[in-house]
Parts: structure tokens; C-alpha cells; sequence
């Protein structure tokens, strides 16, 4: 047998266990997995010698800001520059979303702007739909989003006069979400509360970006979280919830599935890494984002949960502005909310869970690459086996890197995990069967990413 790529004497880990192994790979799949060293004999095209570091499956993440405009605000990377990013960071999959713009672009305008824009992606890339006003032309372009394999919707609860959905087109989008088999989206914020704290603050002075969190209080998600809870038992439908940032919201997700809904819970890196107290430092507006990062006690327990399964997935929220977009006002209603994050998600998720925390590296993989995949309708991804896609990434547990924000690759100037030392970079990956990273060295593939459909929602 003859591979494109082999690589031999790894430690392969997946979801569900770990084993010494050899990994053959031709025409992007899969093709064979040896006990470790029994590959011996076997041509191929390119042989890495692993030499005991860990292999898993390529990442998976789940929620990008790819090309962004929102009202004012517009994000700085292309497809391109957030897939090179993003395979510098061991992520081999990412899923953008289609939000409109502004009052005048549909849910489909959006998601065919988004489609016309993937050419220049270096790996794959799947799509998000989002809804912003109901009106009958909604299940059409639902319906054709299906059709093509965008097999989700995001609704924001919040962000009045810009992205945010009333509850009326919640629950009828949540109805035709379940007709069309998809996955409801939902970042959840309390709006009437948020709009109350963010008067309050400006009245006394207190709406710069040093009292980010006290304008938007973590009563303002769970009480979200928990009414769209309530919608979703209503309606019947599965429903996703984005960048939790309390153990209370992710608490309440954690009881409604007991209780046999379908919910998933996702953290950010951000949201495990860092407390409120970022923005009493020098440089609060790198860490300008919503929700805003939590008390000490509340990381500490979102942390713990995590490493106990109660959170399903963990995506990096990427949204790509620079320290000039932050620094444009210091009044926390109009600067750009985001953090860059798809190049970084690896190495601040698998610090925080496996090096300090003691998680093992199974978990790991299930929130960064294993569940992100499954739930998403992603069958050939997150798993190294024979049959899956070539999406693979070795690296060393113990290496150890500083961050340097200006070097990193999100078309940014900044990154959030400057000056911190973090574990798990990849030092090889391999993307749709491809060598694109090696000890450090960047191999362009070329513009051959392209649009990823996805499967139905599994009920």
C-alpha cells in the first residue's frame, strides 16, 4: 500500500480513548491505522516519524466571525487570512455565519454573501444561517439554506436595532427549524435588562470600557438562557447556546437535557482564561466582548464544569478587530465587541482543561474537535479512523510557546493571550490529507478550502 502521507509512532487520541498507532492517509481520507511501527515496509509520498506525540483529529470550530459587517463595524480578516489562522492553530474546520448586515439584507442575502466570499478559504468551511425579523418569506430561505447544507440558524436576544430577533420570530424560527431538521443558535442576553444596566451606567459615568461587566450582568444571560429554554420545550426544537459565560446558564442547560431536551452548552477560551478583573488593567478594550468576562469564582466554575462534561463544546467567538477599531470610543454602546481567537483556541483551551486543570487529553479533543463535529452534522470530522477526512494534528503536550499577538496570523495586531505562556501548539497538521504545518513552516495549499454542507440534526 502507498500513502500520500504516513505517519508513524504517534499517540493517537480520539474522544473515546487513546492508542500507539500509524496513520496512512491518501486522497485526503484516512486510509489506514496501524499498530504503532507495523507501517514499516509501506511506501508513501511524505513520512512523518511522530515519535510518541499526540495525534488527534483536526479542530472543529464551531462559531467564527469570518468578513463580519455589522451596522458600523467591520471585521478585518478575509476567508483566507482566517483559514491560514486558523490551521496555524490546529483547526481544520470552521463555521461562519451568514447575519444580515442591516434591515435591508435577507437571512439569504447574507448567506450567499458569506458563500461568495469562501474561495479564498485554505480549509473547510460550513455556514451559519440568521434571522433577524419574521415576515412569510422566511421559510423559503430557510428551506433553501437546508437544501444546501446550512443546517442552522443563529438568533441574538439582544443588540436592539441590529441583529437582535423578538420572540415572536424566535419561536417561528424555532418551529421551522425543527420541520427542516436544523439547529437553533442562540446567543442570549436579557435585552430589557442589558438596555436598564447600560442607562443606569451611562447616567453616572460609568459606560467606558473599565465597567464593561457591570453593563452587562450575568443575571442578563441566565435569565435568557433559562427563557430560551422555556421556547425551545415549547416548540420541541434543539437548540445551541453560544460563549456561556456563567455556571448558572450552563447549570440550566445542563437540567433541561436531564429532563430530555436537546441543548448544548459552548465556552470560549476567553471565558476560562480571564475574570473582570482585565478591565481594570492597562488594556481593557482587548478584552471589549459579550458577554463580558466574570467574577474569578464564576471562571473557576465554569472551568470545573467543563472538565466534568457538563459543557459540550468550546469555540473561539472569533471576531477580528484591531487595537485602533477598539480604541475609536471608550463608550461601551459603540465600539466593536469581539476577540480574535481562531488561531489560539488549541493552545488557551488545552492549558486551561488538560495542563492546569488535569483534564485528559480525551476531553480535550471532545470539546475541541469530536463534539463540535457530531453536533454540527459533520460525520467525517473529528475522529482519526479509517474512512474519516485527513484532518489531523501532532503535537507535543508538554511544549510550551509565549503569545505575541502581532506575529500571530488573524489579519489583527492583538491577541487577547499576549504575554501568555500556553501549551498544546500544533507542530504539524494536515488538512484534507495535505502536510500544510510543519515545525513552524507554513505550506500554502492554495484557495482549496471551499463551502462544507453539513447533515440533518440528529434527534
Amino acid at each position: 500500500m502507498t500513502f500520500d502521507v504516513l505517519i508513524t509512532d504517534a499517540l493517537v487520541v480520539n474522544a473515546d480513548g487513546r492508542f500507539r498507532a500509524d496513520v496512512g492517509v491518501t486522497n485526503g481520507v484516512v486510509t489506514a491505522v496501524f499498530a504503532a511501527r507495523e507501517a514499516d515496509g509501506h511506501d508513501a509520498a511524505r513520512i512523518v516519524d511522530a515519535a510518541g506525540r499526540v495525534l488527534i483529529p483536526g479542530g472543529v470550530d464551531a462559531h467564527c466571525h469570518v468578513a463580519q459587517v455589522t451596522g458600523r463595524h467591520r471585521s478585518l480578516d478575509t476567508f483566507e487570512t482566517a483559514s491560514v489562522a486558523a490551521l496555524h492553530g490546529g483547526t481544520t474546520t470552521i463555521i461562519d455565519f451568514g447575519i444580515p448586515s442591516d434591515a435591508q439584507e435577507t437571512p439569504l442575502a447574507a448567506v450567499q454573501r458569506k458563500l461568495s466570499l469562501i474561495d479564498g478559504a485554505r480549509c473547510a468551511v460550513a455556514l451559519h444561517g440568521s434571522v433577524v425579523d419574521w415576515d412569510e418569506t422566511i421559510p423559503g430561505q430557510l428551506q433553501w439554506m437546508g437544501d444546501q447544507g446550512i443546517r442552522s440558524v443563529k438568533l441574538y436576544t439582544t443588540n436592539r436595532g441590529t441583529t437582535m430577533a423578538d420572540d415572536t420570530t424566535i419561536v417561528k424560527v424555532m418551529k421551522e427549524m425543527v420541520r427542516l431538521r436544523g439547529l437553533t443558535y442562540i446567543h442570549c442576553e436579557h435585552d430589557a435588562i442589558i438596555e436598564d444596566r447600560i442607562s443606569v451606567c451611562t447616567d453616572a459615568r460609568l459606560n467606558d470600557i473599565a465597567h464593561l461587566h457591570m453593563t452587562r450582568p450575568a443575571l442578563s444571560e441566565v435569565a435568557s438562557v433559562q427563557e430560551m429554554l422555556a421556547l425551545a420545550k415549547y416548540t420541541g426544537a434543539p437548540i445551541y447556546l453560544v460563549h456561556q459565560s456563567t455556571p448558572e446558564a450552563v447549570r440550566a442547560v445542563h437540567e433541561a437535557r436531564s429532563q430530555g431536551q436537546i441543548v448544548y452548552s459552548e465556552v470560549c477560551p476567553h471565558y476560562l482564561c480571564f475574570d473582570e478583573s482585565v478591565y481594570s488593567g492597562d488594556t481593557p478594550e482587548k478584552y471589549a466582548c459579550c458577554p463580558p468576562m466574570r467574577p474569578r469564582h464564576s471562571v473557576d466554575a465554569l472551568v470545573e464544569m467543563l472538565a466534568r462534561g457538563q459543557v459540550d463544546v468550546v469555540s473561539s467567538d472569533h471576531s477580528c478587530y484591531n487595537l485602533e477599531q477598539k480604541r475609536i470610543t471608550d463608550d461601551v454602546r459603540f465600539m466593536p465587541h469581539g476577540l480574535p481567537g481562531v488561531e489560539t483556541r488549541m493552545a488557551a483551551t488545552f492549558t486551561t482543561l488538560v495542563t492546569q486543570k488535569g483534564a485528559s487529553i480525551e476531553r480535550f479533543v471532545d470539546v475541541f474537535s469530536a463534539g463540535p463535529a457530531r453536533i454540527n452534522g459533520l460525520p467525517t470530522k473529528g475522529r482519526v479512523a479509517v474512512g474519516m477526512d485527513a484532518d489531523l494534528v501532532l503535537f507535543d503536550p508538554d511544549e510550551s510557546r509565549r503569545v505575541d499577538g502581532a506575529s500571530l496570523h488573524m489579519g489583527t495586531d492583538h491577541s487577547p493571550f499576549d504575554g501568555m505562556d500556553l501549551c498544546g501548539w500544533p507542530s504539524l497538521v494536515v488538512s484534507a490529507g495535505t502536510v500544510v504545518l510543519e515545525d513552524g513552516r507554513f505550506f500554502d495549499p492554495g484557495p482549496v478550502g471551499g463551502f462544507l454542507g453539513r447533515e440533518p440534526v440528529r434527534s
